[in-house]
């Protein structure tokens, strides 16, 4: 985790400054791609202990960046390399909705978070599937019809901002990009009982 430094207003958004030392560990470069709590961004500028980043209007609406002031913690890791280890799911760091902790559960070993996405989302979700909250790639561990649960272990709740979730509290969204891509496909070629006639089924493929 690491901290925001400043917000500061830009004519097509914020310029964000946050102090880090993953800059002084790995070769980070301006123009390098780096995760913000599940928000793919750019580095514009990368100064000893900090790192700043242009976010224009449309991520902050998207995302729970236009929420953060100075002291808030974010969760930053670097794009994964070529031949990398894949430790998780792929996370493209496109956050497709804003999801809500509606329930915290302690248990004997984990803390059990209920979060509320945005109903457009529930179809992406599947049971003992990935998804990415706050760039963190979690397990499914629970599903119903208008949310879902994640199962936080001691080292994810000491080394991410889910540690500190608490009710209410807003979280950046990226469902799997396979079940992404299977509901789209699905959606697609999907046909309503009332226009399926021989030329639309020969249209989706379905006859010669």
């Amino acid at each position: 985790m690491d901290r925001v430094l400043a917000l500061d207003p830009t004519k097509s958004g914020v310029q964000l400054s946050i102090k880090s030392t993953l800059g002084n560990t790995y070769p980070i470069s301006p123009g390098d791609s780096i995760c913000v709590s599940g928000v793919c961004l750019t580095v514009t500028r990368r100064e000893t202990g900090q790192l700043t980043f242009d976010v224009v209007t449309e991520t902050l609406n998207c995302s729970t960046l236009g929420n953060l002031g100075p002291g808030d913690m974010v969760n930053l890791e670097r794009s994964m390399t070529s031949g990398s280890t894949i430790d998780g799911h792929f996370v493209q760091g496109h956050v497709e909705g804003v999801g809500t902790v509606i329930d915290i559960t302690d248990l004997a070993d984990n803390r059990r978070l209920t979060i509320k996405p945005p109903s457009e989302l529930i179809p992406h979700i599947i049971p003992k599937g990935s998804i990415a909250i706050d760039g963190v790639s979690m397990t499914v561990a629970g599903l119903d019809k208008t949310s879902f649960q994640v199962a936080i272990i001691p080292t994810t709740f000491s080394e991410t901002t889910l540690g500190s979730a608490r009710r209410d509290t807003a979280v950046n969204l990226e469902t799997d990009m396979l079940s992404r891509a299977v509901v789209h496909s699905l959606r697609r070629f999907t046909i309503a009982p009332s226009t399926v006639t021989l030329e639309s089924l020969r249209h989706a493929g379905f006859v010669d």
